[in-house]
């Protein structure tokens, strides 16, 4: 990078062509969503056969194609604006240093080199002629001091100030120099293969490119507003929105999973970020579950007598003792994946509306939290926690018992739009006997409960407040009430299926109106009988009290289903008493008998 070259540099074209690349991305985006929200619905919905499988097939491709094209050229955007900042800082150092020189009667050459001007010393007689001073970038102590002392015997007082702006000068076009030949390789880096197909090495790639990026551009990238430190989700939110778009891109690009998790950030920019997230960890899990050997058969027949009839292979005990926990792991990861992706494939089957990632991890348990339709402006929100041995590999379940709760809504909700939210967002007891007895798992998650709640408030982009339920099962009831216990639970309803217990004694401690909390107790569900003694509430009426409880005060829920996981069974009464519940029609729940004792005073 010469002197010419950086003086002539526009950093305007630069940013220039990062907002062509931004609004590429934009494009692709809207592409891929027109496909699979209009184009692929509509596929779905109206054509049947082979040939329409064949074509929902490549549509589902092209729809990976436009997803990859935009996280894409997000990155390219950012490492052109990145590029742009470093070597825009590094000019303007260079017009300061000129125009300093050129204030104190030098002349800036070139090359960069700098002529001063004839003169003399105080108390001099003699005028020193004027010449020419080279600069050096850098320098060290030992330079520094040669330097000053040259300085120092100069005759000529314009030689000292010379050789300051010529080492300004230096300075600048080296750090320019250096800026281009750390962003040089990190933008070559940014191109695609030459073929349609992306693959999982293809997504992980885009995980290393952004760690380069990252890299690179950490300096444009500590200029931009950092989210706010422990910030509540209307702090978050006044923080996105104060961004430019460039800013927000920038983010989006090179930090997806905070970004993600941001509780009080739009449901679709939550959505875009998760979905980078998990295109990359799906590539990474699914490429290094192809590394782990396939797994050997556990037990063939014992060569030693007949019993044990079989006997466990030492080939498969090798193969656990190396990769069993990392590949139950994987596994696990992928499971939870695929439904995800499942869910996004069932857009427009059986009416079901738009998915909205609003949170995604696979460390530990992993997390998931899926939106049927967006949150940010639905009339009615329910919010959905489930209970033991919930986990990332297991969360198809649950987000099939909110799209099942979210179709018996929206036929209830006169026309009103709805959305269902499973939020695993917290680290479940994995085990019923060693875990579940336990409160901590929710005390530890209910805080994240209590923000994602009121996230929603802060994302809200219509002017109407939405009625909101909170919905749990099993150990998910328990965390809701622990919500409610340690801070405010922002809802109007409470609806609990199978509760062990809530940590509080009575309906009025759950923070909604007098009336709001329904309660479903299945016959032969043994958990609340069980779980009472871990999780009930105490007080002056008695101890291990649970919402199945006539002293609790909860509304007692019909249910015609049976044991602990059908409450949200298609077709039942069990279901569509939760929906009218979600929809703001709780009045017209059946609901069971109250024992004559305990009717006065309710």
């Amino acid at each position: 990078m010469d002197l010419a070259t950086l003086k002539a540099f526009k950093p305007s074209e630069y940013e220039e062509a990062a907002d062509g690349y931004r609004a590429t991305g934009d494009m692709a985006s809207e592409a891929k969503d027109a496909i699979d929200n209009r184009i692929g619905l509509g596929l779905r919905s109206e054509v049947k056969g082979d040939a329409a499988g064949a074509a929902h097939e490549q549509l589902k491709k092209l729809s990976k194609n436009f997803h990859y094209v935009q996280t894409e050229c997000g990155l390219v955007s950012t490492a052109l604006n990145g590029f742009a900042f470093d070597v825009a800082a590094a000019k303007r150092k260079l017009e300061a240093a000129m125009e300093d020189a050129r204030a104190d009667g030098c002349t800036v050459n070139a090359n960069g080199s700098v002529s001063y001007p004839a003169g003399k010393k105080p108390g001099e007689e003699k005028t020193a002629d004027g010449g020419t001073v080279s600069g050096s970038a850098g320098g060290s102590p030992t330079s520094d001091a040669l330097e000053r002392q040259a300085v120092n015997i100069h005759p000529n007082p314009h030689y000292g100030r010379a050789l300051e702006y010529a080492n300004r000068i230096a300075d600048a076009l080296e750090e320019a120099t250096d800026a281009d030949t750390k962003w040089a390789p990190k933008l070559r880096a940014l191109k695609a293969d030459d073929d349609l197909e992306v693959s999982h090495r293809d997504w992980a790639d885009v995980k290393s490119d952004t760690g380069g990026v990252r890299e690179a551009g950490k300096s444009y990238f500590d200029s931009l507003p950092e989210p706010p430190k422990d910030g509540t989700p209307k702090d978050n939110a006044a923080w996105w929105k104060g961004l430019s778009p460039e800013e927000q891109a920038a983010h989006l690009a090179l930090n997806a999973a905070a970004v993600g998790a941001l509780d009080g950030l739009p449901a679709e920019t939550r959505d875009e970020a998760n979905r980078m997230v998990l295109a990359q960890s799906r590539a990474h899990v699914e490429l290094e579950l192809a590394k782990i050997p396939p797994e050997p058969t556990r037990y063939s027949p014992n060569p030693n007598g007949t019993y044990p009839a079989v006997i466990q292979n030492s080939t498969w005990t090798k193969w656990n003792e190396k990769y069993g926990e990392r590949f139950a792991q994987l596994t696990k990861s992928q499971d939870g994946m695929k439904s995800i992706q499942e869910r996004f494939d069932a857009t427009g089957t059986k009416g079901l509306p738009e998915a909205y990632l609003l949170g995604f991890s696979t460390e530990g348990n992993g997390r998931a939290i899926v939106a049927n339709g967006n949150p940010d402006t639905a009339d009615h929100q329910a919010v959905y926690v489930p209970g033991t041995t919930s986990n990332l590999g297991s969360v198809g379940g649950d987000i099939n018992r909110m799209a099942e709760l979210w179709r018996v809504a929206d036929g209830a909700s006169a026309g009103r739009s709805v959305s269902t939210i499973t939020w695993l967002g917290y680290d479940a007891p994995q085990s019923i006997v060693k875990d579940a007895p336990f409160a901590h798992y929710a005390d530890d998650g209910a805080p994240a409960y209590n923000r994602f709640l009121d996230g929603l408030d802060a994302s809200r982009t219509v002017d109407s407040d939405p009625h909101r339920t909170a919905v749990g099962h099993s150990y998910g009831t328990t965390l809701i009430g622990s919500a409610a216990r340690q801070g405010e639970l922002n809802v109007d309803d409470v609806i609990l299926a199978g509760s062990p217990g809530v940590q509080v004694s009575k309906a009025e401690q759950m923070d909604v109106p007098e009336g709001h909390v329904w309660n479903q107790e299945a016959d032969g569900d043994v958990v609340p009988d069980v779980g009472r003694f871990g999780h009930g509430g105490t007080d002056w009426d008695g101890a291990w009290i649970i919402p199945s409880d006539p002293l609790f005060g909860a509304n007692q829920v019909v249910t015609d289903t049976e044991g602990h996981s059908d409450y949200w069974k298609q077709g039942t009464d069990s279901l569509r008493n939760q929906g009218l519940i979600v929809a703001g029609r709780g009045d017209e729940a059946a609901l069971k008998p109250v024992p004559p004792a305990y009717t006065r005073g309710r």
